[in-house]
This record gives C-alpha cells, structure tokens and sequence, in this order.
C-alpha cells in the first residue's frame, strides 16, 4: 500500500468562480481563455502546496452548467476529496445543488469555498444559512463541514483553503494498490494530425509508453505519452493527470481504463470490471419518430465530453419537444453530415466545432440549417428558438396566401394573414415551410386595403412589398422576431 497525492474536485453553480480559482492556485490565465468565461470540458491539473517543496495535489475543474451534470458526476466519481464553491453574493444555486447530490452520490468528503468576498454584495452569514438549508451545515454555523471564506480573484482564503483540504486528506488515508495501471478517461477527442487525443488520471500502478490501454468500449498502445503540460514522460505516477496518442478510436469519458505490457491481460481487467458492476443502458441513436412535428438532429461536437453534454441537452428537451437524434459523432461539420441532414430533412447542431467549406456551401446550396457555439447556454437558447418557429408557432408571422407580379425579381409583392402576433413594416422575416427555413428577407411597404399602415395585427390580410434573393410559395410562413 503506497500513499498517493489527493485527486480534488472543485463544484458548483456557473459562474461563481471555479475556474477562477483553479486559475489563482496555478497561477495561470485558463480563466479568461475559456469560451464565454465558462468550462466546457472536465480539465485536471496538478500542483503543489507550498509551491516550494510542498505536497502534490490534483485538481478537477468541472463545468457548471446544468448540461453538464453527467461529466459532474463523473468528477466527483474520480475524486478522493471536493471543494463545493459557492458565491457570497448568490448564494445556493440550482447548479450548486446538483453538484452536492453528485457529491453525495460518489460518497466523498467536501470542503466549501465561499467565494467572492471581495464584491460589495458578499454577505457569508446569508449564504451560511442558504447552505444550511440545503442540508449543508458549516463548522461554527451548526455542523462539521469544513469551510473558509475566500477571493478567487484576488487569492485571499486561498492557502487556508488548501492547508483544509490537505488536512482532510490525511484524515483519509489515501493509497493505491493493484498490480495493473487503472485510471479513469476525463476527455477525447480527435485531432486531424496525431489522432485519437485521450486524457486520463491515473488512480493505481505506473503508467509508461508502449502500454497496452483498454476501456470497455475501445482499447489502444500508448505511442505518446505527456503530462497535463504536455511534456512528454518516460512514466505516469498516481493521481496525476496525463493524455495519450494511440487509441484506435474515442472512449467514453467517465470509463474505467486498465493499461498493461500484455494486451489481453489488460482486457481480462476491463472484463472483470465491467462484469462485476451493473450495467446502465448506453445512449443509442434514436430511432426516426413517426410524429410530423419531430425535429430531427444531427449532433457534432470537438469531443466526447462536449457530445455527451449537447446530448444530454437535446435529451432534456425532448420530454417537451420530440427531437430526434439522428446520428452524433465528434470532429469538423463536413460535407458528409450535411448530406445525411439533407437525406433526414434535419438540422445540424455542433458545439465547440467548426464547419468546414465545403459542408458551407452545400448548407447554402440546400437551405440546411446549421447551429454552432462554443458556448452551451447559446445552443440551448437557439435550439429553443428553432423549436419554438417550427412546432411552438410562439413567433410571429405571416401565412403567404398569394403571389403578384414578376417572382423572379428580388423585389416580390404577395399577400397573406397575419398569423400570430403585431407585424411592423420595414421588418426583417425569415421564410419557412413546414420544419425548414428556405431563406430571409425584409419588408419594404406594408398595406391592408391598399392603404399603407405602419403595423397589421393578428388575422388581418395584408399585402406586403418585399426584398428577398429567395423563392417564396403560397403556404410559406414569413417569420419575424417578437422585437419587430
């Protein structure tokens, strides 16, 4: 029995200060570099305490918007010991909720930051009693929970806060014995140079290069192994993070890997894992819903995490809204997803990627809708808006009832009926038919009886002067913001 550096994980609620933390204790910029200030991808790094000479800890940074409670939960499932971060300013969030239950679920002590002290609206008696409740009750404040006041932004509390958490780790003995290197994967992802990327933290035994590596989903020879630094090393200590090349294919985050000299020994591992634990149903592609009003998706991401949280996303709504998803894979948007969204009449939905020309022009050529941003709670929101235009009917707009004059200029006349909503002239319109955009435009005249008017309002007809370098039928809808 050897003991090992403690593996932690800091939780809670976006945007009260995680990453900014992480970022004071490693003294670097991650922080500001991430998307939208948020943390879309589990990340661990290691450090020490003191810097000089100190003990060696690692760190788990997870995400903390509600679509990433299951890559929570997988932190907090790596995890000896966590550190629940919550505002002085907010308070208990729903997010910070859902990551005590993740806490709870792994069944491993925590530590409470409460975090942003140095802003004016902090008061910690107030969130002290928000924490308690929730069931959280602090050392001082009626209970055992261990806690201190802290400013990730300026590092006040901070070394206090790693001498508890070292403290805490004593008291749990932490140590690792097996006589087969296993750990758990926290990211992958495809690079269009060196492969398959896998990042992982070892929990037992050494990790070195020409390793044989199996999960139970895919298995591989390490060819390259680095540091979360990206050094490379002759050889991987416990606790510590690592990534490597030389998976035949993508993991998925949260698995169990076990790494040996002898490739079946490795296996017969991953086997008796696997055999011994209860088995969760695996997230299929759907089938295609027989219901007219179904949105079929197709999900790209840059990486397993990321596709497994847009997946969840869409999963969450479709309780509401029948989404269905058609096929999800990582990588680029490429022409070969944008041809089987044309084959399925669906959208194409990709976080944290890029859509590479050619896949541009088809979009363009065959009106396919593509939805892209590096940042979640964008996706949600247009995903929202998409739905609510094909399915809700929540916007407004115009039912094309017919067509005037010369349809091949770019300047068209066509009549309609105000189908929901007040339509303001000069107002700029999308033009759908059924679950699919076919172009855009905008109003350059509005009349009812011939006479010009500055708004037509619901179930009024109106004849309409419009600019539009698309086709337009009878039956299209002409879709405007609620703002127009």
């Amino acid at each position: 029995m050897q003991k090992r550096p403690p593996i932690v994980v800091i939780m809670g609620h976006v945007d009260h200060g995680k990453t900014t933390l992480l970022d004071y204790i490693r003294k670097t910029q991650v922080a500001e570099r991430e998307a939208g200030g948020i943390t879309q991808s589990i990340g661990a790094y290691e450090i020490q305490h003191p810097p000089e000479n100190g003990q060696k800890l690692t760190f788990i940074d997870t995400p903390g918007h509600e679509a990433f409670s299951n890559m929570r939960s997988h932190g907090a499932n790596i995890a000896d010991l966590a550190i629940l971060v919550v505002s002085a300013e907010d308070g208990v969030k729903p997010q910070t909720k859902d990551a005590l239950q993740a806490i709870t679920s792994a069944n491993i002590p925590f530590i409470v930051g409460i975090n942003k002290i140095d802003k004016p609206n902090a008061d910690i008696d107030r969130t002290k009693n928000d924490l308690a409740q929730n069931g959280v009750y602090l050392e001082g404040f009626g209970g055992n929970i261990s806690w201190h006041a802290i400013s990730a932004k300026t590092g006040e509390g901070v070394s206090e806060l790693l001498d508890l958490i070292l403290l805490a780790a004593e008291l749990e003995d932490l140590g690792e014995k097996h006589d087969c290197a296993q750990g758990i994967i926290t990211s992958a992802r495809k690079d269009p140079k060196k492969g398959v990327i896998v990042g992982g933290i070892l929990t037992s035994g050494v990790l070195t290069p020409a390793m044989n590596m199996a999960t139970q989903s895919v298995s591989g020879k390490i060819r390259v192994l680095q540091n979360f630094l990206g050094k490379q090393e002759k050889e991987i200590r416990p606790s510590a993070p690592f990534e490597v090349l030389g998976f035949q294919d993508l993991p998925n985050v949260g698995e169990i890997f076990f790494a040996d000299k002898d490739e079946g020994r490795a296996r017969e591992y991953v086997r008796k894992e696997w055999d011994s634990k209860p088995k969760k149903p695996s997230l299929k592609k759907r089938e295609k819903l027989e219901s007219k009003e179904s949105i079929p998706l197709i999900l790209k991401a840059d990486e397993g995490a990321s596709l497994e949280a847009l997946r969840e996303l869409v999963e969450k709504y479709s309780e509401s809204i029948p989404f269905t998803i058609m096929n999800a894979s990582v990588g680029n948007i490429h022409e070969g997803d944008l041809k089987e969204a044309e084959h399925s009449n669906a959208i194409v939905l990709g976080f944290r990627t890029k859509t590479d020309k050619a896949a541009e022009n088809v979009a363009h050529a065959k009106k396919i809708k593509i939805i892209v941003s590096p940042i979640i709670y964008e996706l949600e929101k247009a995903l929202n808006l998409y739905a609510s235009k094909v399915i809700k009917k929540e916007v407004n707009s115009i039912e094309v009832l017919a067509l005037f004059g010369n349809q091949k200029s770019k300047q068209k006349v066509v009549g309609g009926r105000v189908i929901k909503g007040a339509i303001k002239n000069q107002s700029e319109f999308e033009i759908w038919q059924e679950k699919k955009q076919l172009g855009s435009g905008k109003i350059l005249n509005l009349q009812s009886k011939k006479q010009d008017i500055q708004e037509a309002n619901e179930g009024q007809e109106v004849g309409i002067f419009i600019e539009t370098n698309d086709q337009i039928r009878v039956g299209n809808l002409l879709i405007f913001d609620a703002e127009s």
